[in-house]
């Protein structure tokens, strides 16, 4: 595409004399004449004066930043446009719809228009599956399932019986969905496996990552909401609620019953403890250990997780403690010397 169609295509503008053709894009340090590249953090301004790219992608924020003679389609969000653009460039290969002849589809299994079901597929009895949407190889979906229309579920990834999934939503590979919840009660000869009847439900746009896992609920469901995305490596015990458009990063694990607000975000390897509560808006940094309900939005940090603020604080103290610990040996021996006299 040439440099005035891209910016034509993103909604920006495009500054300078030259209007390259460009093939493809590429990060600012890779990039060669043929490439689009582009600045969305003032971090890499710095590369711009070595940049050897066809033409660059830049925030609006970031035009004073740097100098380069190239060509710029200025932007107000790199982020969104880079969107646009990859899905341009590199658009999902479209696979045929059909049923591979090695798939194995149980009674009563009804299949939407234009579906594909890949090798190897199993489909329970009784699943309902949705125009568009694609099963990968050697997918297994359980009895009773619902599948929205266009949900795209890879390969080797596992539905347990009753989930549900809403449309457009992606289930990447090796993600299980609705696997028991753990729980046991003990006895005089040793834990009772409590049996786990709840279900499973996924609202529509959600994306789950390779290798997460969600149980399903004991009693009532374990719900997932629209448009929430989850990253690979996640732990979702049973019957915890999530609130539409929340992010959780990878291996983040939420214990049974918990309540997540509305376009909450979890930073990696959070641990959230079971039956609490965190309310919409609220931000969980990476590692933060959640041991009760957070009612205030605000991000929140360390362990146990407390504001932010507060964290610093009390890690800066921390800082300070063997040089204190210092002064006040020094204090000591003042005072038992001057007490020996």
């Amino acid at each position: 595409m040439k440099a005035s169609e891209i910016a034509a295509l993103v909604g920006g503008i495009l500054e300078g004399t030259a209007d390259p053709e460009l093939l493809d894009l590429a990060p600012i340090d890779r990039a060669g004449p043929e490439h689009l590249t582009f600045l969305a953090d003032a971090r890499y301004a710095s590369y711009l004066e070595q940049a050897q790219a066809g033409a660059i992608l830049i925030s609006e924020s970031l035009t004073a930043r740097g100098g380069t003679q190239l060509p710029r389609i200025v932007v107000q969000d790199v982020h969104r446009a880079l969107g646009v653009l990859l899905a341009r460039f590199h658009p999902e290969p479209e696979a045929p719809p059909g049923i591979h002849p090695t798939a194995v589809l149980g009674t009563g299994v009804d299949l939407g228009p234009d579906v594909r079901i890949g090798p190897y597929a199993v489909i329970g009895a009784g699943t309902v599956i949705g125009a568009r949407a694609q099963v990968g190889a050697n997918v297994v979906v359980g009895e009773n399932c619902r599948l929205g229309e266009a949900v795209v579920v890879h390969a080797q990834a596992t539905l347990y019986r009753g989930v549900r999934i809403g449309a457009r939503s992606i289930i990447h590979s090796g993600a299980r969905i609705g696997s028991d919840g753990f729980g046991y009660t003990p006895t005089e000869t040793g834990l009772q496996k409590i049996p786990q009847a709840g279900g499973c439900i996924l609202g529509e746009d959600v994306e789950i990552g390779a290798n997460t896992t969600i149980d399903r609920g004991s009693v009532g469901a374990t719900e997932i909401g629209n448009g929430v995305k989850i990253d690979n490596l996640v732990h979702i015990g049973h019957n915890v609620r999530v609130g539409d458009h929340t992010v959780i990063v990878a291996q983040v694990g939420i214990s049974g019953s918990t309540r997540i607000g509305r376009r909450v975000q979890m930073g990696g390897q959070a641990g959230i403890n079971g039956h609490i509560e965190i309310c919409d808006g609220a931000v969980i940094a990476g590692q933060a250990g959640v041991f009760s309900s957070i009612t205030e939005p605000g991000v929140y940090s360390g362990w146990p997780a407390r504001p932010h603020k507060e964290t610093l604080r009390t890690q800066a103290l921390t800082a300070r403690l063997p040089g204190l610990l210092q002064r006040l040996r020094a204090v000591e021996r003042k005072l038992s010397g001057e007490s020996s006299e």
